[in-house]
């Protein structure tokens, strides 16, 4: 990584909408070759969760919820719809915070999710989903999907099949506004450690150990706007090491957590 100098990303044009039971690897691999994409070894394939969620049939329709007793008191509580609070309960390991309604905008509930994130909502959304009342969920298992992808992906395509990382957008704290995150990763290093190398001057580093698949999903979001229709971003001109991460590498263990 530290010896690339120039990094071209791309759009993927053409993928039609996700549905599911579609075999979004075949969708993919057709929109790599239309756009004259020739695989390079290093380069990287960003997907938005929503067209893996997609593909696996992780759409819900809130009217076919059945919400609990402790759903529809959280729903009094924070003016949510009480069958998405029933998901967001559902999908979490714990609630952690809720932060009550304003007038110009809804509660926030920050859980941490089955898979171990941190997140807003247990990852439900429902912006470019289908339907009046459909939301869609994170991935059951991000990175057995990235996994999977790439091993498909890797018999369709000519040429090296990608690293693979599968993002969501995450609001962070102390700071505004939101920003890409990995959820999943196949070949991709989470962290790349620097520690004991040595900086322009000679310095040995101590501390330095950037989030590689992280960078490389906050990249990637600037060409994945809401209203852009673009949720697989090609990157090329990376150097990294092979890897057998998991996105869960990047959550901080609990006991160097300072605000816990």
């Amino acid at each position: 990584m530290a010896d690339s100098t120039d990094m071209i990303m791309t759009a993927l044009p053409g993928l039609p909408e996700v549905r599911p039971g579609d075999h979004l690897a075949k969708l993919l691999a057709d929109a790599i070759k239309a756009a004259a994409i020739v695989p390079t070894s290093g380069d990287l394939l960003v997907l938005a969760h929503k067209i893996v969620s997609k593909a696996e049939g992780r759409i819900i329709n809130l009217d076919e919820v059945t919400p609990s007793a402790r759903a529809i008191e959280l729903a009094q509580e924070t003016r949510k719809n009480p069958a998405k609070i029933e998901l967001i309960l559902q999908e979490s390991a714990q609630i952690l915070r809720i932060k009550p309604p304003r007038p110009d905008r809804e509660s926030v509930i920050i859980c941490q999710h089955r898979n171990g994130q941190i997140m807003a909502n247990a990852g439900i959304d429902e912006s470019n989903v289908p339907g009046d009342r459909a939301v869609i969920l994170l991935p059951e298992d991000a990175d057995a999907s990235a996994l999977r992808l790439r091993a498909e992906l890797a018999k369709l395509l000519d040429g090296p099949a990608p690293g693979i990382v599968i993002s969501d957008t995450f609001g962070r704290p102390w700071r505004m506004g939101l920003v890409n995150v990995a959820i999943g990763l196949a070949g991709v290093p989470a962290v790349i450690d620097q520690t004991g190398e040595t900086d322009t001057q000679g310095r040995v580093l101590r501390a330095t150990v950037p989030a590689f698949a992280d960078e490389v999903a906050a990249a990637a979001g600037l060409l994945m706007h809401k209203r852009a229709a673009a949720p697989a971003v090609w990157i090329h001109g990376l150097r990294w090491p092979e890897s057998t991460a998991k996105a869960s590498d990047l959550l901080r263990a609990a006991e160097e957590d300072l605000f816990r």
